[in-house]
């Protein structure tokens, strides 16, 4: 564990302030291509449903191969009705790692089912396969494999688990749009999955966005219909309807901004690459760290780094230090896996889970930050162990 630093180091300012996340930057970065869509929008009525949302689910179907694209109001939604449309039901069990976001646990509840959470592996933050294996009784009925920080979970493992028991794959692909393993994209490897495009996430809107996507005929049908109110593609709800619909339709306008945005989409990937190559070769000889894989030392993996989550024993002092030094960070989901919310009802205790966060911090990644602020950052972590 490093010493504490001098207080001239804690009290010196930082010479390049870095905001975790600079949300103006997000709007500023091409205003008027953005200010030209809302305009064409609003002045061509099409708020609800419209040509705009068929071409961004043309372009994101596109950019992921895969079949079927559903627009929906946000990520949480997207598993919600992924979840319904599966047929899952009262009492069913689905398997998840404890480190992810709420929403995850938070949709399997509201489509009746009960959330399992489970740990997850050391070097990456990822569900343990065996973790999964161990979890598995004759209520599961599926994983939900989470692609946290832009990283895809071991897929095999998973398939071959779910192959052996019946069970069927589902993807929370909140924080890896464009990741990959093996050449296939997050999100295409299980019966359906699901992306948020909230503002701070790789390719995001400015509001809420979210979508379903899924090689099945079936249940896209089933899924459109839901996300309005039962209706058909004529957007007229027909007098057989067995769909218990409700309304989780995407904004044209969030649609017509990211089909624009999906234009140049790599680009923003390979400046976050960049940026994460940028850290780890700075900061990978400082034993007291525990960094995430580097960007292209595995041929298996494309990572997008949609987080660059690393560990430390001092994380609270680090994180203070850095705050004084203008540098935000933040503690993924608050440092509270789904297990350790015992007033929802869990009761797991996955110590691996609790001290993989208790020690990790998040450190500014987007590709909005220039090679003067990616200095700063680096610089200050290293004053610190120095």
């Amino acid at each position: 564990m490093a010493s504490i630093a001098p207080m001239d180091l804690l009290d010196r300012a930082a010479a390049t302030p870095v905001p975790f996340f600079d949300w103006k930057a997000l709007f500023e970065e091409r205003s008027a291509e953005y200010l030209r869509i809302i305009a064409d929008t609003a002045y061509g009525g099409g708020f609800i449903l419209q040509a705009a949302v068929d071409e961004f689910e043309r372009k994101l179907a596109s950019y992921l191969a895969v079949k079927h694209v559903i627009g929906v109001s946000d990520c949480t939604n997207a598993m919600l009705l992924g979840l319904r449309a599966s047929g899952i039901c009262a009492g069913d069990e689905i398997i998840l790692p404890s480190h992810a976001f709420i929403a995850a646990a938070q949709s399997i509840h509201f489509a009746g089912a009960v959330a399992v959470p489970v740990e997850i592996e050391d070097r990456d933050g990822l569900i343990d396969v065996e973790g999964v294996r161990a979890a598995i009784t004759p209520r599961t009925r599926a994983i939900l494999a989470v692609h946290v920080n832009g990283r895809v979970c071991e897929m095999a493992g998973l398939l071959e688990v779910a192959d052996e028991h019946g069970l069927d794959i589902y993807e929370d692909a909140a924080q890896a749009l464009g990741a990959k393993l093996d050449g296939q994209a997050a999100g295409t490897f299980g019966h359906w999955g699901s992306f948020s495009f909230y503002p701070s996430k790789t390719l995001g809107c400015f509001g809420d966005a979210g979508a379903l996507v899924t090689n099945d005929d079936s249940l896209a049908a089933t899924v459109r219909a839901m996300r309005n109110h039962g209706a058909g593609a004529d957007k007229i709800i027909p007098a057989d309807c067995a769909v218990w619909g409700t309304n989780a339709r995407i904004d044209n306008l969030q649609a017509a901004i990211l089909a624009f945005k999906l234009g140049w989409y790599d680009a923003v990937l390979e400046r976050r690459r960049e940026i994460a190559a940028r850290y780890h070769e700075a900061l990978t000889n400082i034993s007291a760290l525990e960094l995430p894989p580097a960007a292209g030392t595995d041929e298996r993996h494309f990572d997008i780094f949609q987080n660059y989550e690393f560990r430390c024993d001092c994380r609270d002092e680090l994180r203070a230090f850095l705050s004084r030094r203008g540098i935000g960070t933040i503690v993924q989901w608050g440092g509270v896996p789904i297990h350790r919310f015992r007033g929802l009802g869990f009761a797991q205790d996955l110590t691996r889970t609790e001290r993989y966060l208790d020690r990790s911090l998040l450190l500014p990644m987007n590709h909005l930050l220039d090679d003067q602020q990616v200095a700063a950052v680096i610089a200050a972590v290293r004053d610190f162990f120095e």
